[in-house]
């Protein structure tokens, strides 16, 4: 890319681009048009049901122009789920185009007017706009600027608010941590509904001046050929497109390419060091969420699987609201004392970055207390404070009595040679309570008698750790951001349509 701005590949391999010159024109006539579609009577807000197609990042723009506010609709949504959605934001207008159009189709949207971007109607609007003046709409630090949804993988989305620091802090803040300038090349697969592509993809290509490259839809096949086409520098991730990426076949000049680091969160230890190592990069999986309450930079001096170092003013805290006693581990590094060292983390100095939920106040209720911002994110601390993700607090599950966290139980499974992927979870136990189920993606066939001889052998699987039922499956449920669905694999139990193996009891 040698003019820094927007480039775009469509499924053909078409490639079309725009300086940022363009970019910001192309922004305001969209804003021109957004004012006069959104009186300011009602909510400004317009929702987008697009994929990483220009204009979305030029409706992005356009809502930094002109004080209205962009919805982020997630284009994995269905009927009624989605059209909840539409209303619980208050959209008075749906920006879709051809490919998303007909998810809308059938669902009582009220008098939302929906706008289609492959239609001919689309650029009649925009002709009376065109070249219109820059607004001299200024935002504050604290005016919104997007609603974002959660991913939902334990309930209900919700929609969290997303105001202009919320997005322009980590844009700057990444963009100078790299050293990234006009030079370089942001690549952009992940969904731009998602808190992870805006806050760690486009914002930070605006703050550097550099250049975007947009990819319509992640693809582990064609992501090293279009980090080479474009020369990209900086790409972004969050869950397992490393892994996808890795899966691909390996060939002798996977380190010759530009890209110089990969930002992102949720890849496993393991992961990132073999991405790292096979294609000469620079990964770093940091913590955070989309609501932004607690924010875990990466250490590179900290231990294999540790998160960083836990933040000043954040604690991990037992149900009762104590702090968790630091980790022991076992000779090989193995935790040994989760049943007390692992509690939720914990903003007890006030709301970090989260600025609430939209139209939500019980789960703003939920997320503050007592002036403290709960995560819902589990974890354990070290002697020396590094800090370890140990799942999310819908990961809880009840065994004879003690509290178990799904993560551990995993990274155990993983260890297993068999196992490509893991899922744990908790399912009804007749006599009251839980008990353990995985839903396991093999590598190859695999005999529970194995199975049950490798848990065995594992010295910190402890017997209430001890995986009751074992769901074979092709693949996992997840979101467009690679989050496992784990309520739907929850929902469906035993009853479901993969094999299901029950493993005899752990030998004493």
């Amino acid at each position: 890319m040698h003019d820094r701005g927007l480039a775009t590949l469509d499924e053909e391999g078409g490639e079309c681009r725009w300086s940022w010159a363009q970019h910001v024109q192309l922004s305001a006539d969209r804003a021109a048009l957004l004012d006069d579609l959104l009186s300011s009577d009602a909510p400004r807000h317009f929702g987008v049901l697009l994929d990483n197609v220009p204009e979305f990042s030029f409706l992005l723009g356009a809502a930094a122009l002109s004080g209205t506010v962009l919805v982020g609709l997630n284009s994995t949504r269905r009927g009624t789920a989605l059209a909840r959605d539409i209303a619980h934001a208050d959209c008075r207008i749906v920006v879709t185009n051809s490919r998303n159009r007909a998810l809308l189709d059938g669902l009582d949207l009220g008098d939302v007017l929906v706008l289609d971007i492959d239609s001919d109607d689309w650029p009649r609007r925009l002709d009376r706009y065109r070249n219109s003046p820059i607004p001299g709409y200024r935002a504050l630090p604290d005016d919104l600027l997007m609603l974002v949804f959660t991913s939902g993988t334990s309930g209900d989305p919700k929609a969290v608010r997303c105001t202009h620091r919320k997005v322009a802090f980590p844009g700057t803040m990444l963009a100078e941590r790299f050293g990234l300038g006009t030079a370089d090349v942001v690549y952009l697969a992940m969904p731009m509904f998602h808190s992870n592509s805006i806050m760690a993809g486009w914002a930070v290509s605006l703050a550097a001046g550099a250049g975007i490259a947009l990819r319509a839809k992640f693809s582990a096949s064609r992501f090293l050929g279009d980090v080479r086409r474009f020369g990209a520098t900086y790409a972004n991730y969050v869950g397992k497109p490393l892994s996808y990426v890795l899966a691909t076949p390996a060939r002798p000049d996977d380190a010759d390419n530009p890209l110089r680091i990969m930002y992102g969160n949720e890849g496993s230890a393991g992961i990132v060091d073999q991405f790292a190592t096979r294609f000469d990069v620079r990964v770093l999986d940091a913590f955070g969420s989309t609501e932004g309450g607690v924010a875990i930079r990466p250490d590179p001096a900290a231990p294999i699987g540790a998160l960083g170092r836990l933040p000043d003013g954040v604690q991990v805290l037992d149900p009762d609201g104590k702090p968790c006693p630091p980790a022991t581990f076992d000779s090989a590094g193995r935790l040994i004392n989760g049943d007390v060292a692992i509690g939720e983390m914990v903003n007890t100095s006030g709301p970090g970055e989260f600025a609430g939920y939209y139209n939500d106040p019980a789960a703003d209720a939920d997320r503050m207390r007592d002036g403290r911002y709960f995560s819902g994110d589990l974890a354990y601390v070290d002697d020396a404070g590094y800090v370890y993700f140990a799942g999310r607090t819908a990961g809880w599950l009840r065994v004879d009595g003690e509290n178990l966290t799904a993560a551990p139980i995993e990274r155990i499974l993983l260890r297993y040679s068999g196992f490509r992927r893991v899922a744990v979870y908790a399912v009804p136990d007749p006599a009251g309570g839980d008990q353990v189920m995985a839903a396991v993606v093999p590598n190859t066939d695999f005999d529970t008698a194995q199975l049950h001889e490798f848990l065995g052998n594992q010295p910190d699987l402890g017997p209430k750790q001890w995986p009751r039922y074992i769901r074979v499956c092709a693949d996992l449920p997840q979101t467009a951001t690679f989050k496992v669905l784990t309520r739907v694999l929850a929902a469906e139990g035993t009853q479901c349509a993969d094999p299901v193996w029950e493993l005899p009891p752990a030998t004493a």
